[in-house]
């Protein structure tokens, strides 16, 4: 079974680069405290790398 990531937006998009603004649109994000589950794959994890300071990121056995 794959591991699946849980994904919490914790700060606003406000002031932010377009292309991060796209990158939390693609997570499915939409405002802080937001919470979405993705399977543990290198393209979720680079989008992830690129709004780090955005996101906290939990994983699920």
């Amino acid at each position: 079974m794959a591991k699946k990531l849980k994904v919490t937006q914790i700060r606003s998009v406000i002031d932010r680069p377009f292309d991060q603004k796209r990158t939390i649109e693609a997570l499915g994000l939409a405002r802080p405290n937001h919470k979405v589950e993705h399977n543990d794959t290198p393209q979720i994890r680079g989008m992830l790398n690129k709004v780090a300071h955005l996101v906290k990121v939990e994983e699920i056995n």
